[in-house]
């Protein structure tokens, strides 16, 4: 899996082709789309489009929450697929434990998607170290990735901390890496910026490569999608790295009232 993706969240169809287009052409090879964003089709068509082949892209997707038992699982994931223009995905999410998520009942669903040859890998996505921990036990294949909301202002530390056991080994999976901007404005983060002659958000996006966490941000002009791919360039030393753990101001930007941590 890339470390550096490209998220497409509230992208409509026209800016979702455009942006997943330039990606590509730009290097990009990892793409992150859901059923919930009704955007799917877009990005079929920019992967169609693109002068790269299927077998060099990262495809990943989500099942949305009302759509989690056994049967509609497999029902929805032959959909995205269809939407998608795809034989498979690399990785299949299950977008939020809510609704009609069921451990046991969705996670067989997608360990018969993976036997089956039609997904990659096994996800899930705001998943707390309860939920993980449950899933894990239960899955007949191996969790593979937990997309979460993660950036400096939400480092998810105890997450972090336990995904990566070794009996654990479960890639962790940012949206949101820059909090929507929102780093601009930490101290911390344009001190280390200026030092390496790169931005703030280059610098969140560094800081959650040093911590072996692929992000992948929303872009959708050009000059943003560049400044994201160039910070694969920006190398942080330990004082930089420790300079952001040290930050204190905290922050969470996807918040719904049912969300797990809510309970």
């Amino acid at each position: 899996m890339p470390m550096l993706g490209l998220g497409t969240y509230e992208m409509d169809d026209e800016e979702c082709r455009e942006s997943v287009g330039r990606a590509i052409e730009m290097g990009y090879r990892h793409v992150d789309t859901a059923e919930m964003y009704e955007n799917e089709d877009a990005v079929g068509d920019a992967i169609a489009a693109a002068d790269v082949d299927r077998e060099e892209l990262f495809v990943a997707t989500k099942i949305a929450p009302e759509n989690l038992d056994y049967d509609q699982v497999l029902t929805n994931a032959a959909d995205s697929f269809e939407e998608l223009g795809v034989d498979f995905v690399d990785l299949l999410y299950v977008h939020w434990p809510t609704g009609d998520y069921e451990a046991t009942d969705t996670l067989d669903a997608f360990a018969e998607l993976r036997e089956e040859g039609l997904i990659g890998e096994i996800g899930v996505s705001n998943f707390t170290v309860d939920l993980l921990e449950e899933a894990i036990e239960v899955a007949e294949e191996p969790i593979f990735a937990n997309q979460v909301e993660m950036h400096p202002l939400l480092p998810q530390t105890e997450l972090q901390q336990f995904c990566a056991q070794d009996d654990v080994d479960v890639e962790l999976v940012a949206y949101s890496p820059i909090a929507r901007g929102d780093v601009e404005d930490v101290d911390e983060l344009q001190e280390v910026a200026e030092k390496h002659d790169a931005t703030p958000h280059q610098v969140s996006l560094a800081w959650l490569r040093e911590k072996e966490v692929t992000a992948i941000p929303k872009a959708t002009s050009e000059e943003h999608l560049r400044e994201n791919w160039l910070s694969l360039g920006v190398e942080l030393d330990e004082e930089d790295v420790e300079k952001i753990d040290s930050i204190e101001e905290r922050q969470r930007i996807v918040d719904p009232d049912d969300a797990p941590w809510n309970q």
